[in-house]
């Protein structure tokens, strides 16, 4: 008898160890698309997976580079990590990304050609974690408060503050020197985060990462807030019946994600590029939604998750240079990368099921 309909029944228990390959599945079935993609286009698939993953480990200005495009997605991931794990989504780190930048740029911009101090970078730096917080509480408290949905209100945003920074580039801030291009005058030496190679762009804000995942490791891992944040997310009934309060862990996560998305955004203008403009992300709020998910929301996998993913950057800068690949084939990539890791994921917690119409059993009468 033909199945009538399929449906996902949940399992009783999932594999801790199919649980830990998922992640290496779905980077496998993403390649195993990619070659069937290139060969659409007419490239040479071998080639093209050499350009993005081979050829950017050879050169030390290219490892550079890679650590430079992980820094921000490292951090903005270990964030969205605290929101996932509390069961709290949110989607919007671009747009806390972007009011970092801004928030962190006034300060740049006022001082510019004062010859102030050394005080400049602390106070731009402290400004965009906290800018990056508060636009964070606006879809945290919004739920919490009226029962919006934080997936819409915090995506929502992401537009406020991208035309925000379009304003601000082109109105008020705008360097009366550049020539009517959207961009502010370079920042002085005292608003521009340090470089750690001479002649390379890689800067203290990797350092400042790598100790952003060791403090997330240690919060999720030795840490009361760390269990509670894990036990609301996993079991909300068990937490409720254990005193945690769900309400303030939902502006607790939202505030700290918010303000790393912040502080990443003025690292990265005030490091690798120097003065504000449009396009200063290439969507990294977006893509950090990847990294924790491939990274399985653990701090240690998501540095190792944000590096392969700023690998796939400059592979695909180099692939187009190399071979014409046109550079949207990167975001195509990681786009089915996170289908393929949702799709693993949602396969370790259920299973399909096929379901078959009821048989009508004739009975007969006496």
């Amino acid at each position: 008898m033909e199945p009538k309909e399929a449906e996902l029944e949940k399992r009783v228990e999932r594999s801790n160890t199919i649980a830990l390959v998922s992640p290496l599945i779905a980077i496998g079935l993403t390649i195993a698309t990619m070659i069937i993609l290139f060969a659409i286009l007419g490239k040479n698939p071998l080639l093209a997976l050499h350009a993005y993953f081979i050829a950017p480990l050879t050169d030390g200005y290219s490892l550079q580079e890679i650590a430079v495009k992980a820094t921000p997605l490292v951090m903005i991931a270990i964030g969205l990590s605290l929101c996932y794990l509390a069961n709290a989504w949110n989607i919007g780190a671009e747009g806390q990304f972007l009011i970092g930048a801004v928030a962190g740029s006034w300060i740049a911009v006022k001082t510019q050609g004062t010859d102030a101090g050394a005080w400049v970078l602390p106070v731009m730096l402290v400004l965009a974690a906290a800018a990056g917080a508060l636009y964070a509480l606006i879809p945290a408290i919004c739920k919490v408060r009226f029962g919006a949905s934080e997936i819409l209100t915090s995506l929502m945003l992401v537009y406020v503050a991208d035309l925000f920074l379009d304003y601000l580039v082109r109105g008020p801030w705008r360097d009366p020197h550049g020539f009517n291009f959207p961009t502010t005058a370079e920042f002085d030496p005292v608003a521009t985060v340090p470089l750690l190679i001479e002649g390379g762009r890689l800067h203290l804000g990797s350092i400042i990462a790598l100790l952003v995942v060791a403090a997330a490791a240690i919060l999720l891992g030795r840490t009361i807030k760390g269990f509670e944040i894990r036990v609301v997310g996993a079991a909300p009934r068990a937490a409720r019946f254990g005193g945690f309060n769900a309400n303030q862990l939902v502006i607790l996560t939202f505030a700290v994600s918010g303000a790393l998305a912040g502080l990443a955004g003025i690292i990265e203008v005030a490091g690798p590029v120097g003065h504000l403009q449009p396009g200063i992300s290439p969507g990294y709020g977006f893509t950090a939604i990847i990294v924790a998910f491939l990274g399985r929301l653990n701090p240690l996998g998501i540095l190792i998750a944000g590096l392969f993913l700023a690998l796939t950057f400059i592979g695909g800068e180099q692939a187009q240079i190399a071979m014409k690949i046109p550079l949207d084939v990167t975001k195509v990539f990681q786009g089915i990368l996170l289908f393929y890791v949702l799709a693993c994921d949602s396969l370790i917690l259920y299973r399909f099921k096929l379901v078959f119409p009821n048989r009508q059993v004739a009975r007969g009468t006496g």
